[in-house]
């Protein structure tokens, strides 16, 4: 059994922890948590199932001591960006495998900057340990599973990649309210918006898709759309969004090839669904993550998932985390490396098939 630390226990950490406890070739370990609030909590508590066994603690210097096998980095990135890279590469210099979605410019890690790039390198180099980034929005999304579709096809002119996202149900809310600005003042210049940040974050997952397809992307170009809320809406775990306040946000970051957007990652996201009605949706429910390949013959497919109850949110955060810890044992037998969604396979659900541990 590898033995396997998850670090936080919010929304892609509780789901981290039902994931590592159903792998069979994992084990739950340690679980780190920030919030003093949360130490001595069982696991199981945090993640809403059975007791686990396993007590969530805040000492770091202890659990990291003991040399697990594995790390699921699951605490945010967005507005911790440094310390989050200091953590992981804190856990890859102990000879861990570490999987994250936290430091989105190693989505392509060929071409992150070097100041990014060369102390995980380094750590890696020391220690023996290796990191494996993929994205919560989910990287499957915007990687392997347009790639996999495109090779159905005749003719491609155009990959688009779709999250469409009711923000209502994410709780997240200074990500929701400041990062992304729902409920802000259409004057307000949310952070995630501004000018060559969605490149920063998603322009990766675009050059993923070009490097899979054998061409160059030319240059990203980005769109953007902002849409007020028409009345105040009421959330469960948010409160309210007044009237006249954003209410919807759907931008692109394009790659261009060959003087055309041949590649294109498109986020829809509301914190209501009566805003922005025109504009994609969802089959169902709260969520989903839609490839379409314009081309011959035109192909579409649409992925739903729920968890947490009926939680699309949440369910779009296990697909993420399930391709994570699902690479866990195949990243302990490859060579100590920093590896992307290309280098990965996307692997079977092998020995989980009618098994539910808790």
């Amino acid at each position: 059994m590898i033995a396997t630390v998850v670090w936080g226990t919010g929304n892609v950490g509780r789901a981290a922890i039902r994931a590592v406890d159903a792998h069979p070739a994992l084990e739950l370990t340690a679980v780190l948590v920030n919030n003093p609030d949360k130490v001595g909590k069982d696991a199981g508590a945090l993640a809403g199932v059975g007791d686990l066994g396993v007590t969530a603690t805040d000492d770091v210097d202890a659990v990291l001591a003991a040399s697990p096998r594995a790390v699921v980095y699951a605490a945010s990135g967005d507005v911790r960006f440094d310390d989050a890279l200091a953590d992981i590469v804190r856990a890859v210099g102990t000879g861990a495998v570490v999987v994250t979605p936290a430091l989105y410019p190693l989505y392509d890690q060929r071409n992150a900057p070097p100041e990014l790039r060369d102390p995980v390198l380094a750590a890696i180099k020391e220690g023996g340990g290796s990191l494996f980034v993929s994205g919560v929005d989910p990287g499957w999304g915007n990687d392997v599973l347009p790639l996999l579709i495109s090779g159905l096809g005749t003719d491609v002119d155009v990959i688009r990649c779709q999250e469409i996202f009711d923000y209502s149900t994410y709780e997240q809310p200074d990500s929701v309210r400041y990062l992304v600005g729902m409920g802000q003042p259409m004057d307000y210049d949310p952070p995630m918006l501004m000018t060559g940040v969605p490149s920063m974050v998603w322009g990766g997952q675009v050059r993923l898709i070009a490097r899979g397809l054998g061409v160059e992307v030319d240059e990203l170009r980005e769109t953007l759309q902002r849409r007020p809320l028409e009345e105040t809406v009421s959330t469960r775990t948010m409160g309210d969004f007044e009237k006249g306040t954003q209410g919807a946000v759907r931008f692109e970051v394009q790659g261009i090839v060959d003087g055309e957007p041949r590649i294109v990652i498109e986020h829809v996201t509301r914190i209501h669904p009566s805003c922005a009605p025109d504009w994609p949706t969802p089959p169902s429910g709260d969520g989903a993550h839609r490839v379409i390949i314009e081309g011959r013959p035109r192909i579409e497919v649409s992925v739903e998932a729920s968890d947490e109850g009926e939680n699309r949110s949440a369910g779009g955060n296990a697909t993420a985390v399930g391709r994570l810890v699902g690479a866990i044992d195949w990243l302990a037998e490859a060579e100590p490396g920093l590896y992307d969604a290309l280098d990965v396979p996307l692997r079977p659900a092998a020995g989980k098939l009618g098994r539910r541990r808790s």
